[in-house]
């Protein structure tokens, strides 16, 4: 089963340019992790400062790597985190009903 995370982000206004600046490479890194089989951010058509991401991994203990990566450290820990005005985040696992 897949490890899935959805998280949304409202970024502080006039922090947008910085976020997105700090999030093409925070993509790129994190979609060469071995364990990473999905990372797409979405924009909200009527709200640009609104960030939508999902995210998905073969396991939990590879969205564990994905956290404890030098990337993640560097550009959402100590880039984008402290530019959002809210965060919302909930895991999920994929299931063959």
């Amino acid at each position: 089963m897949a490890y899935c995370l959805a998280v949304k982000w409202t970024i502080k206004k006039g922090e947008l340019d910085a976020v997105l600046a700090a999030l093409r490479p925070l993509t790129e890194a994190s979609r060469q992790e071995p364990g990473c089989l999905l990372y797409q951010a979405h924009r909200d058509p009527e709200n640009e400062n609104v960030l939508f991401l999902y995210e998905q991994y073969l396991d939990e203990t590879a969205y564990q790597a994905h956290a404890d990566s030098e990337h993640f450290k560097t550009y959402a820990l100590e880039d984008i985190f402290p530019r959002r005005e809210s965060a919302e985040r909930a895991a999920y696992e994929t299931f063959q009903p």
